[in-house]
């Protein structure tokens, strides 16, 4: 159907495309939450480092002026993943700097996506993969986490692969919302089984548990694998917005096609570097949040808590008392936790990110008296 043609909606105004039409789009609640314990969206809690403040005070009013520029800073980028443990080898032209995460999910579904496609990932997982295939017309398959432990679904994955092979197979790893995790070597498996499918693993939280593939993986072997990083979780720059992709050249060159000329914004490439710089703040941040995890995992086993933890920032409360109640008793003690109202296997409990030991102690305060 022509532009032309297109039926109007309800206001008169032209009608979107039909996967548009159809589409919810993807939401979060994030206004009011300043000056408030931030345990709802698994960002760092105490914010980036020093030498990020220092930068952005540098900052000049000619640098505001003009157009971002960006020499240099994926080889800043190639630098701090080789030394924390990425394959030696790794070249420039293998990353590709976005505009956060969500801009590298939704232009990997753009270029890789199309009407009919498949997506095969799991359930509960990241909110924004569905949204993205649906935008793209794709056919969406997610296989469920198994069991109380929310195991990863190995064998209908395989099975899955096998049977149809996909367009795209997301996997995140650890699992936000579940925490599960994955063996790198078995995921490299898996995208060596199934040499047609990009297979695109979302790290946003492996610094929490050391499961990233980096470390091992040839994408000269495995051209079909993208490994997702951010900032966001460990080096507190989310309100900036920066992330990476990183993979086979030519996967990376496809990706960066359908994005803009200047999606990264002057300031957050400022900050960027200097918290690539500042690889020890980012360690001992890491550091104390899997302190204040230990803390935490046994102070809600003391208290005889139905939780689930396994790998990232985050677990999972089931409460005595409905969800939403907690959730906005803990508000108006300024704590922020995120309800799972709704989502495949979790419906009836509430995500908190783990922040430091100092304030996981004040959550606990905080919520054991609701649990009474």
């Amino acid at each position: 159907m022509s532009q032309a043609a297109r039926p109007l909606t309800n206001a008169g105004a032209p009608a979107a495309r039909p996967a548009v039409e159809t589409l919810t789009s993807y939401s979060a609640p994030l206004e009011g939450r300043r000056e408030l314990l931030r345990l709802d969206f698994n960002e760092n809690t105490i914010g980036p480092s020093p030498l990020v403040a220092n930068a952005l005070r540098r900052f000049s009013s000619e640098e505001i002026a003009v157009y971002p520029e960006y020499d240099g800073l994926r080889e800043a980028v190639v630098r701090n993943l080789t030394e924390t443990g990425c394959r030696a080898g790794l070249q420039a032209d293998q990353v590709e700097v976005f505009n956060g995460v969500d801009a590298a999910i939704h232009a990997v579904f753009q270029a890789y996506g199309d009407g009919g496609d498949v997506l095969l990932t799991t359930s509960p997982t990241f909110g924004y993969y569905s949204p993205c295939a649906r935008m793209q017309g794709m056919e969406i398959e997610a296989v469920p986490y198994e069991g109380e432990a929310f195991a990863f679904p190995l064998a209908a994955v395989q099975a899955a692969l096998t049977r149809r092979p996909p367009r795209l197979l997301l996997i995140c790893n650890p699992n936000n919302p579940t925490g599960t995790r994955l063996e790198p070597e078995t995921i490299l498996a898996l995208a060596a089984s199934a040499p047609q499918t990009l297979v695109v693993v979302d790290e946003l939280y492996e610094a929490f548990t050391g499961d990233s593939v980096l470390p091992t993986a040839d994408f000269a072997a495995t051209p079909n694998l993208l490994v997702l990083r951010s900032l966001a979780k460990t080096a507190g720059l989310a309100g900036l917005r920066i992330g990476f992709a990183i993979g086979h050249a030519d996967v990376v060159d496809r990706v960066s096609r359908v994005t803009g000329p200047y999606d990264v914004n002057s300031v957050a490439v400022a900050a960027a570097f200097a918290a690539l710089a500042d690889q020890s703040y980012v360690d001992a941040y890491v550091a104390e949040v899997k302190r204040a995890r230990e803390w935490t995992l046994v102070a809600l086993q003391e208290a005889d808590v139905r939780h689930h933890c396994d790998g990232g920032n985050y677990l999972l409360i089931w409460p005595k008392q409905p969800v939403q109640h907690v959730e906005a008793e803990l508000r108006a003690a300024g704590i922020l936790v995120r309800s799972m109202a709704g989502k495949a296997l979790i419906d009836g409990c509430y995500r908190v990110s783990i922040g430091t030991t100092t304030q996981m102690q004040r959550f606990m305060q905080a919520f054991l008296p609701l649990e009474r």
